[in-house]
């Protein structure tokens, strides 16, 4: 019929072509590896480095075997150096607190008045460095003088023979941030001990047994062996 508008018998239908639009890959530029590849050698760098330190103190503090006790108390967990801490030395020169990094530390705390008991403190602490024998250039007797008072001439010339004692000045209440004595003791009761990471990691008890003392230290000297050399 003239004007028909149906379909011519057998014919297809033509649909229109369609096109899928599908995301090509990103191609990574030379620069965008050479980044990658140096930031994966920097965290494997970092963690051969760190692998003898921290399977030292995992045998030390987690692989604990039966009847392991220890004299001082451990500090769990255990506090870092803070970076900011307010150091100066006796003639009021500022000190960076990462300065006292790389070796351990005999801690003590006190007025630069220094009465008996802290003449004690002073006493013990030489001591206990000696009795480690060629293990004692690996420890560093530190004294933090949480005052204005000035020391004795008698008393800083005998802290400045060999090996000398590093007296360094600091805020009590800074000071306070990072170190804590026992449940009703004051912080210049006790010896701290910190490591060459800057961790405060034990506290001895108020007039503490000299020989037990030691054999806690020698443990920690030790355990971190594998890592720690003296000098800093």
């Amino acid at each position: 019929m003239s004007g028909s508008n149906s379909s011519v018998p057998g014919s297809a239908r033509v649909e229109p072509l369609q096109f899928a639009v599908h995301t090509l890959p990103a191609v990574e530029t030379p620069a965008a590896q050479r980044t990658r590849l140096g930031r994966l050698k920097m965290l494997l760098l970092m963690a051969v480095c760190a692998a003898p330190v921290v399977a030292s103190y995992f045998t030390y503090f987690v692989i604990r075997p039966e009847g392991r006790s220890n004299y001082a108390q451990l500090i769990e967990p255990q506090r870092a150096l803070p970076a900011a801490l307010p150091l100066s030395d006796l003639e009021g020169r500022p000190v960076q607190a990462d300065s006292l990094k790389g070796q351990w530390l005999l801690l003590i705390v006190g007025s630069g008045s220094c009465d008996s008991d802290c003449e004690r403190r002073l006493y013990l602490q030489r001591q206990l460095r000696e009795m480690l024998g060629k293990e004692r250039d690996r420890v560093d007797k530190v004294w933090l003088v949480t005052d204005d008072a000035p020391l004795q001439p008698a008393l800083r010339d005998a802290l400045a023979q060999s090996p000398a004692m590093r007296v360094l000045r600091v805020p009590h209440a800074a000071l306070a941030q990072w170190l804590a004595p026992a449940p009703g003791e004051s912080l210049d009761r006790h010896l701290y001990i910190v490591d060459p990471l800057g961790h405060w990691m034990m506290r001895a008890p108020v007039d503490p047994d000299p020989p037990k003392l030691k054999r806690d230290l020698e443990k920690l000297l030790r355990a971190s062996a594998s890592w720690d050399r003296p000098g800093r």
